[in-house]
């Protein structure tokens, strides 16, 4: 059996992972290819192109990447042609795989999406176009099932993979201790993103709040740095004027023991959910992305965890809001706090058991050998 996947950003390549090591698993002898990361390479799959030559944001950014997308895209259409996969598995990674879809589709190979494009918030239009083209959803959110299915979509909910993969993080004092940090004093956890023009946006503000934070209050500040980042490129923001932990591989654990977080839009904020630890959502992109995004978002909140509880749990700053100052000041909100960080993190577990049971990679597996 011949299995084709498609993951073209860090959070891809961490869902895929266990849906190759569960297919693995189930079929020993399949071979599946593709683009992921190193998770999934890890796990067996053979990489065509690794997700850090995709993983671009914002419109400007994907305009300069055009002619390396397109490249791309054309490598995997003539892949799809010679080696004809039993099926084409993409996840998420929408504007790329859905062309891709099309074409796979017109080849007669059958395809099924995994963690569905967030066409909820811009575009459902595009659901009309995805009946044609995708044979299967498997969705992560309960909300999203009503949106397909009344457009005649096979799908189903499979709960998130996240469940899956959320280890036991360690207990403070191990944590403080493994650090070097105080226990005594509180912690401000700083998830700046895993792709380079998020950083670059996005970590100085961050860091200048930490700045702020840690001459006003003394607050120790931990940084949990993507494992698809380069190390000494995250390390390159930091003047050295005040202390600041890297952890690169163990960003879990930098969320558990956290008072209160920093997160970039994005996944990372459904995980810092899931161990129920309050935080600001932040997020900056370019200006012309901004204006796009203004005109065609239809949902109030951008959020993950937000968006999921179906109201605002915690504050989300965006674009020039999202100064240090203004950042400092919503966290020491939750700092001098106690009640409210309880009764944030009480709304946010709320939020965790509305992602369904742990097993999602394995029901995917099984529903593309099924398929396949």
């Amino acid at each position: 059996m011949r299995i084709m996947m498609v993951a073209g950003e860090a959070s891809g390549d961490l869902h895929g992972s266990g849906v190759v090591r569960e297919l693995k698993r189930l079929a020993p002898d399949c071979e599946i290819f593709g683009i992921g990361g190193d998770k999934m390479q890890a796990e067996g799959m053979r990489l065509i192109y690794h997700v850090r030559e995709l993983s671009v944001m914002g419109i400007w950014e994907v305009v300069e990447h055009l002619p390396l997308l397109r490249s791309v895209q054309r490598t995997l259409q003539a892949v799809l042609k010679s080696s004809r996969p039993d099926i084409l598995v993409l996840i998420d990674y929408p504007g790329f795989n859905l062309r891709l879809a099309r074409f796979a589709h017109d080849l007669g190979i059958k395809t099924l999406y995994y963690i569905s494009p967030q066409v909820w918030a811009w575009n459902r239009g595009r659901i009309r176009k995805m009946k044609h083209i995708v044979d299967k959803m498997l969705v992560v959110f309960p909300f999203e099932v009503n949106l397909y299915r009344e457009e005649g979509i096979d799908v189903e909910f499979v709960g998130h993979p996240l469940l899956e993969v959320l280890t036991e993080p360690s207990g403070r004092a191990e944590f403080c201790t493994r650090y070097q940090l105080d226990p005594s004093r509180q912690i401000l956890g700083l998830f700046p993103g895993s792709r380079k023009q998020e950083l670059e946006r996005i970590f100085p503000a961050m860091l200048g709040a930490a700045r702020v934070l840690h001459r006003e209050s003394g607050i120790q500040t931990v940084v949990g740095v993507s494992s698809i980042l380069e190390y000494e490129f995250v390390k390159s923001f930091l003047r050295g004027d005040f202390p600041v932990v890297l952890v690169q591989h163990g960003s879990y654990d930098v969320m558990k023991n956290s008072t209160v977080a920093l997160v970039t839009s994005g996944t990372a904020t459904l995980e810092t959910a899931c161990y129920g630890t309050p935080m600001i959502i932040v997020y900056k992109t370019s200006f012309l992305t901004y204006l796009f995004a203004r005109a065609f978002i239809r949902i109030r909140s951008i959020g993950l965890a937000n968006i999921v509880a179906g109201k605002e749990i915690v504050p989300e700053i965006l674009q020039h809001h999202a100064t240090p100052r203004r950042l400092a000041e919503e966290a020491l909100k939750m700092l001098e706090n106690e009640g409210l960080r309880r009764q944030i993190s009480a709304e946010l577990s709320a939020v965790r058991k509305s992602l369904g049971s742990p097993g999602a990679s394995e029901r995917v597996a099984r529903r593309i050998l099924s398929w396949a």
